[in-house]
């Protein structure tokens, strides 16, 4: 049979879709019904629910090859590689190209060290991409056992224009996995002024190679020059072996077949800021599959999950790291996020809790408690956990000034005022200029009506430096209200309402500028636009939308009568 390369689904689909449209709703146990749940599935992000709903699609219409072609995606989405496999022969047997089938199968054969089968394909053009294809070729030589055939790959590949530094990498890689080890090293410093990036995984794979070179220093030079203090975990044990001029074991790449799951993690990689989650995500879930120690693809994995909403699976993902791994700790803050992103946050915090158990000497651990807590409003433990975040540190890092900052958050929220003054003040000794302090520690002066002068200067430093934020141009109108420069205010408070339209707090602010400034009218419109945004179930604690409803009774003289406040008054001066 002649071979056809699969194009968009048409034809057939709009078939189904027409006659599930005729028919009336959709049942999943019908050919269109389980076509239309399965895309609404994949649409969705899914993938549990589209490789089952296309299976059963399958069941009545065996022979469409597009249908098994999304079944393949699906599952390779999924995970489940050797099904995808499976569905992916099916297609081939009948004479189609389809290029998530090539990567299935491409999958299957590198998983079973058949590399002449690999080259073969390669050859005839089954193809997933120049790329690839090209480093696939070049590891497949390798595990042939012909270095030169390898290296000539490579060279090949580094003809291509822009991948160069990808085939310099590898060719590092493979070297170093047959023990090469000097040539690795060659391959890195002769690119490092070059294209060459180095990433985490390159550094630290390159400090293993320097390590059997006898080059620890060098080693914990090079993790210090990209990776200052704090460092994760991994990073840090590592440079604590390197000092102690321990040998590191070369574990980066141990055999062509994980030289071709690195292929597929550093294309998951570069892919991650140019393509579509789900996309890059296919390259991560093979890497993962070819090695399933490979704690970088699964991280990878969960993170993509993450952001297609597949929480469930991402949390899934997460726990397959195991606990002795050096990145346990990451796995575990992303197993967290996740289940902070389903709302179920007791187990989160249980799972933060346990990590610190372990961990509690990182400051990312006990900072990412202390963001949960502060969240849930617990104030006093989250400024217990930013506490144990900073006593971490040997010695004043500049990545202390966010742990003051939001310690300073909880203090001021739990009602600790000078505790919270002081927190922001050293992280604005840490970081000069830092808007978002700036901005939190003059628009909280204000509010306590202390240090005026002052909290109006960090206002309007904080807006200079981010001119576009809603939040700190309010800020600043604010700041002229409470002050009594109320003409002042208005241009500022308006801008801020042009930054945030729909935000309550910014409309209830310009209401009570305007009301100052005696447009009324104007007032309760935008006092009752402050209502119509408000969220009751989680309701700012800044608002409280029943004294904008007893604004808009009685006007704002009465309210503040009624609260025992001063009346509105102009400064005498302007200042």
């Amino acid at each position: 049979m002649a071979s056809r390369t699969l194009g968009p689904i048409r034809g057939a689909a709009l078939a189904l879709a027409f006659a599930a449209a005729v028919a009336g709703p959709a049942v999943a146990n019908s050919l269109s019904g389980g076509y239309l749940a399965a895309r609404q599935a994949s649409f969705l992000g899914d993938f549990k629910a589209a490789a089952d709903y296309y299976e059963r699609t399958i069941a009545f219409d065996p022979d469409n090859p597009a249908l098994v072609e999304r079944a393949v995606l699906a599952n390779l989405s999924l995970g489940d590689v050797d099904h995808a496999v499976a569905l992916a022969n099916r297609l081939s047997e009948a004479g189609y190209q389809s290029q998530v089938g090539h990567m299935a199968q491409i999958a299957e054969l590198a998983a079973t060290d058949d590399f002449a089968g690999l080259i073969a394909r390669i050859e005839e053009g089954s193809a997933i991409g120049p790329l690839v294809d090209g480093l696939t070729r070049a590891w497949s030589e390798l595990g042939q056992g012909d270095m030169t055939a390898a290296q000539a790959a490579f060279d090949a590949l580094g003809q291509e224009r822009g991948l160069r530094s990808f085939a310099e990498y590898h060719r590092a890689m493979a070297l170093a996995s047959v023990g090469d080890f000097e040539g690795a090293e060659a391959v890195f410093a002769a690119r490092r002024a070059g294209a060459m990036q180095l990433t985490r995984r390159a550094v630290m794979a390159r400090s293993e190679m320097l390590s059997q070179l006898g080059r620890q220093a060098e080693a914990v030079a090079m993790i210090d020059e990209g990776f200052p203090e704090p460092r994760d975990p991994a990073l840090e044990v590592m440079r604590k072996r390197l000092v102690d001029g321990e040998v590191l074991p070369f574990t980066y790449v141990r055999s062509a077949r994980d030289g071709i799951a690195e292929v597929f993690y550093t294309l998951a990689g570069a892919l991650s800021s140019e393509a579509n989650d789900d996309f890059t995500l296919l390259y991560a879930r093979i890497a993962e599959y070819l090695r399933p120690d490979h704690s970088g693809a699964i991280l990878m994995t969960a993170s993509l999950l993450e952001s297609l909403e597949q929480y469930d699976l991402a949390v899934a993902e997460y726990k397959k790291v195991p606990r002795e791994d050096p990145d346990y700790h990451a796995a575990e803050l992303g197993r967290a996020d996740a289940l902070r992103a389903q709302d179920k946050t007791d187990a989160a915090i249980e799972v933060l809790e346990q990590l610190a158990s372990t961990h509690g000497g990182e400051a990312t651990v006990q900072s990412a408690l202390g963001d949960l807590l502060r969240q849930l409003e617990r104030y006093d433990e989250a400024v217990a956990a930013y506490t144990r975040a900073l006593a971490s540190f040997d010695a004043e890092n500049p990545a202390q000034w966010f742990l003051y900052y939001a310690r300073g958050i909880s203090n001021e929220r739990r009602g600790a005022w000078d505790d919270a003054e002081s927190d922001f003040r050293k992280a604005l000794d840490i970081n000069p200029g830092q808007p978002q302090v700036l901005n939190y520690l003059g628009y909280s002066l204000v509010e306590h009506q202390q240090k005026l002068d002052e909290a109006l200067a960090m206002i309007e430093q904080a807006v200079s430096a981010q001119p576009q934020s809603g939040y700190i141009v309010d800020s600043l109108g604010w700041a002229l209200y409470k002050l009594g420069r109320y003409e002042e205010a208005v241009v500022h408070m308006e801008r801020a309402a042009e930054l945030m339209a729909v935000d309550p707090v910014v409309n209830d602010h310009l209401g009570d500028v305007y009301w100052a400034v005696g447009r009324e009218i104007e007032a309760k419109f935008q006092w009752q636009r402050a209502l119509s945004f408000v969220d009751w179930e989680d309701a700012s604690d800044e608002l409280d939308p029943e004294r904008i409803r007893e604004k808009l009774r009685v006007g704002l003289d009465q309210v503040l009568a009624e609260e025992g406040q001063p009346p509105l008054k102009v400064a005498d001066d302007g200042n």
